[in-house]
């Protein structure tokens, strides 16, 4: 168990005085705390450690076997289980989407899974040229990891659409999401995708069921229009129903599925399918860094740690995701299914109730807007919140215009570098409105540019970013048992609305407040 390893209790020894980073943080300690790989470089000067820190950080990974653990993911052994307990008990292969460019020395489950998604880039390939030129937009139908990747990568994105190629998002069952992205749209020009891995996901066909009847009503075939991302064989694999069906698989978990057939649809159909290709070269690249880069070199494993340092040692509950991107804009709330998904368990790997917090609260709004709302916790409230910023060097579109001697790029990365170093020292005063404690732990992630290609290898930092420290923590980061007890509950009360007899005395006492 993770309390139970050596450097566990190194570590609680070392976080009983944490460095004082007024006085530690120098020009010498930035450029030192800095590694970079994959187009990325991670500055972590402004966490609460030290070399001393760090060794034992490293030592925690090693008694973890966290990257053996890696490698075994990345192999396709069966680690999505809880051992002598009913569990989905399989393999976690979403690399093996994006394994198209060296797959042939991997093990047989990730070969075989590569070759799978190999199929399938060459289905889409050639699905998309046949499409060239009768399509204008395109609308994901899908929720859960089905819309919050796909959707964050879409908008990440914008500036690489091709022109003519709009793509819009239906999720939530409330019938205004579907009717305002409808209600703007030519439904004879529109190409919908539906993507549900079990084919029965209650939102997504009912939103399903609301498009077809609207195209229906205006005398348009929904088979020429409707395209399903489903498991092979689910009722949703229907010709008679689809002009064309994309396969996902149960070793892909929709949060990790945004680099497979659930993303990659859409994105195809925005960027081109080349466009498409980058991404997934991009999450293979870093992909391949974190299985065999050395753990002080190794991007995702060090983010990790320095996540587990302020979580389980430092005791911060809340991490904050913070990208100085505008294109970034719903990146945020991808991490949050991510990682609160994956990391928000109760029980380890054997059943056993843990006697450590595991997954912290991930929340975060692009800066600098953040910086002129919630802000001012962050720098004077009572609770410490770890920031994770991103910034990249130069803007997507590289339109920019020089004021005041600068460019709004460079008050950009200005105002992420100032905030990241205010955080760390603070201010004093004899003012106690103006005393400002510092000691607030930050890391910054800074690329060049946000492209295709580092796009895709930003999605694959934090996706092992978050398998690392599941690892770690001795936790399975695969399942979501959490999610089934309210839909069980919630299939109960449709019915109660349909009239239908089932003994739910609960639900019968909600229903009398719409009375």
């Amino acid at each position: 168990m993770f309390t139970k390893l050596p450097a566990y209790a190194t570590l609680q020894s070392k976080a009983a005085k944490p460095i004082d980073m007024a006085k530690t943080l120098t020009p010498a300690r930035i450029e030192k705390m800095a590694v970079k790989a994959v187009g990325f470089k991670l500055l972590f000067g402004t966490e609460r450690v030290d070399e001393g820190i760090l060794a034992s950080l490293f030592s925690l990974a090693r008694e973890a076997h966290a990257l053996e653990k890696m490698a075994a993911m990345q192999r396709g052994d069966v680690i999505n289980q809880i051992e002598g307990f009913e569990s989905e008990n399989r393999s976690v292969l979403h690399t093996a989407m994006r394994d198209q460019f060296d797959h042939q020395q991997k093990s047989k489950p990730a070969k075989e899974a590569a070759e799978m998604a190999g199929k399938e880039l060459k289905k889409l390939e050639g699905f998309l040229k046949g499409i060239e030129g009768k399509f204008t937009d395109l609308v994901q139908i899908g929720i859960g990891g089905s819309d919050l990747g796909p959707r964050a990568l879409a908008i990440a994105l914008q500036p690489f659409h091709r022109p003519g190629h709009r793509v819009h998002f239906i999720s939530n069952v409330d019938p205004d999401d579907a009717n305002g992205v409808l209600n703007g749209l030519d439904l004879k020009k529109t190409l919908v995708v539906v993507v549900s891995k079990s084919g029965t996901t209650l939102e997504t066909l009912t939103n399903e069921a609301f498009v077809r009847s609207r195209m229906e009503k205006m005398g348009i075939d929904p088979k020429k229009h409707f395209i399903a991302v489903t498991g092979e064989k689910s009722p949703m694999d229907n010709p008679d129903r689809y002009l064309a069906s994309f396969y996902m698989w149960d070793f892909v978990g929709g949060r990790y599925s945004a680099t497979s057939m659930v993303g990659g649809v859409m994105l195809g159909f925005a960027l081109g399918f080349e466009g498409f290709r980058e991404i997934l070269r991009g999450a293979h690249d870093m992909d391949h860094h974190a299985l065999t880069a050395e753990p002080e070199k190794n991007l995702p494993l060090l983010s990790a740690l320095l996540g587990i340092w302020n979580r389980n040692f430092l005791k911060y509950p809340t991490v904050a995701i913070i990208p100085y991107s505008q294109a970034l804009l719903r990146f945020p709330a991808h991490l949050q299914q991510l990682d609160m998904e994956s990391n928000g368990k109760r029980i380890d790997k054997q059943g056993r109730g843990v006697d450590f917090s595991t997954g912290p609260i991930i929340w975060g709004e692009p800066g600098t807007n953040g910086q002129h709302s919630f802000y001012q916790l962050i720098h004077q409230g009572t609770d410490i919140i770890p920031l994770e910023f991103i910034g990249f060097h130069h803007s997507q579109y590289g339109h920019d215009l020089k004021i005041e001697e600068t460019t709004s790029q460079e008050k950009l990365l200005s105002n992420l570098f100032a905030q990241s170093i205010a955080l760390a020292v603070g201010q004093a005063s004899d003012n106690p409105n103006k005393f400002f404690p510092g000691n607030r732990p930050n890391r910054i992630l800074l690329g060049e540019k946000l492209t295709p290609y580092s796009l895709g290898a930003l999605l694959s930092y934090y996706e092992n970013k978050v398998a690392f420290q599941g690892f770690i923590w001795g936790i399975n980061s695969f399942d979501q048992e959490g999610v089934q007890l309210g839909k069980k509950l919630a299939t109960k009360m449709i019915h109660l609305f349909a009239g239908k007899k089932e003994d739910f005395p609960l639900g019968s006492a909600y229903l009398k407040f719409l009375d």
